[in-house]
């Protein structure tokens, strides 16, 4: 994407930017040369680096408004502008509805959701004074668009994700851009932890039709073009990149049933 894409010159901030999805997009954006922040709670036992480039990083709880926006005012402060937003932090364990109070149901949606809108809003207040304006990506999840048992929660905060980046679109156009990537399943370091072995991982990606889960470097890919000019008139979008989706169980059953 870098040999086509020029991002030399523009500053981009990923949020939990430093591992699994986060450091794919981090790379992504150095290797089209633009310079990126990291942020998270904690620092990575190692800065992420791509193309003999090194992405800072700068702790902050985006949980916090007020850390939140002393966070972006120091990129501000210490870029003179800020181009790019990819709100990727978020996550949720594995939790059914009724196995717990709603009080720990409403912290992944505050993660999931309102730290995304948290950020954004100060994001908004560098871009929209600056030449060029910039571009927010949120990172939503299939898990918004379907049924999500066991992680209700999370798939409730990434489908009012998407939504809230349409109104972003509208209310903040036509200085700043907002749209979403509908992500599917993702090869990460810690795939195993839900997929089990090589084997384990290999037999869910054959149920994607294209056969395998997406890498890191794939969504990446997809951030920097939604970075980029060539994504000028692009906003309240949602670019799914899924390899194709899920395929219906009803197609299997059949198929099991002629046998």
């Amino acid at each position: 994407m870098a040999a086509i894409i020029d991002l030399s010159g523009s500053v981009a901030v990923v949020t939990g930017g430093t591992r699994g999805i986060g450091a794919g997009i981090t790379r992504a954006l150095l290797e089209a040369g633009a310079q990126v922040v990291t942020c998270a709670r904690r620092a990575p036992d190692k800065p992420v680096e791509a193309a003999g480039r090194t992405a800072r990083f700068l702790p902050v709880d985006l949980r916090d408004p007020e850390a939140v926006g002393g966070f972006f005012e120091q990129v501000r402060s210490d870029y003179g502008r800020l181009d790019t937003l990819v709100n990727n932090a978020g996550g949720t364990p594995f939790q059914m509805l009724d196995g717990d109070g709603a009080e720990r149901h409403a912290r992944v949606v505050e993660l999931n959701l309102v730290a995304p809108l948290t950020a954004s809003l100060a994001a908004y207040e560098v871009m929209r004074h600056q030449s060029g304006g910039g571009s927010i990506v949120m990172v939503g999840s299939v898990s918004g668009t379907r049924p999500s048992p066991g992680t209700a929660a999370y798939g409730a905060a990434k489908a009012g994700l998407e939504n809230l980046a349409r109104s972003m679109a509208v209310e903040w156009a036509p200085r700043v851009r907002v749209n979403t990537l509908v992500l599917g399943m993702v090869r990460t370091e810690l795939s195993h932890l839900h997929y089990g072995d090589e084997d384990g991982i290999a037999a869910v990606g054959r149920t994607v039709p294209l056969g395998r889960l997406a890498d890191p470097s794939d969504i990446g890919d997809a951030c920097v073009f939604l970075a980029s000019d060539r994504a000028a008139y692009i906003s309240g979008a949602a670019l799914h990149v899924h390899g194709g989706g899920e395929r219906p169980a009803f197609l299997d059953a059949a198929t099991a049933n002629n046998n």
